[in-house]
């Protein structure tokens, strides 16, 4: 199990420390065009996913930093259960440390700091962070896992 929560511990370091350097470099709602289909940002979302009830009221806050403990737990139970499928573990650990990287961010500042902002001619990607790309590919490789893995198939039915 020590493999999957270094894996973890690397996707919090590294969005903690993104994080911090956009922080100390960028004021928010500063914009750096770096090419012609991706921006530095400094935004700050109090919702879940692209801004989700990002405009609820607070009580937003308290909920999403309840899921996450959960889903935190849940994850933790699984990787010791678990331990010898690797990619499920691979892609469970990603999860973990994306939700840790945004629950510190929503313990400490109250929001999460995203800053990578995509787009293409007038289309815009919401701002995201590491911890939200390691969840996606976390959940991309729990989906490839779950259509790889052979199935116990009932031969009566």
């Amino acid at each position: 199990m020590r493999n999957w929560l270094v894996i973890s511990a690397l996707v919090v370091a590294l969005d903690l420390y993104s994080k911090h350097l956009i922080q100390g470099v960028f004021a928010y709602g500063d914009h750096l065009t770096v090419n012609n289909f991706f921006d530095l940002v400094r935004y700050h979302n109090t919702g879940a996913a692209f801004s989700f009830l990002a405009n609820a009221g607070g009580w937003q806050k308290l909920f999403f930093s309840g899921v996450s403990s959960i889903a935190i737990t849940v994850i933790i139970y699984l990787l010791n259960k678990h331990a010898k499928q690797k990619l499920f573990c691979v892609g469970l650990a990603l999860v973990l440390g994306g939700a840790i990287g945004n629950l510190y961010d929503r313990l400490t500042l109250g929001y999460v700091v995203d800053f990578l902002y995509f787009h293409y001619e007038n289309f815009y990607w919401p701002a995201f962070n590491v911890a939200d790309s390691a969840i996606c590919v976390g959940v991309a490789l729990l989906f490839l896992d779950g259509f790889i893995k052979p199935q116990n198939v009932d031969s009566t039915n």
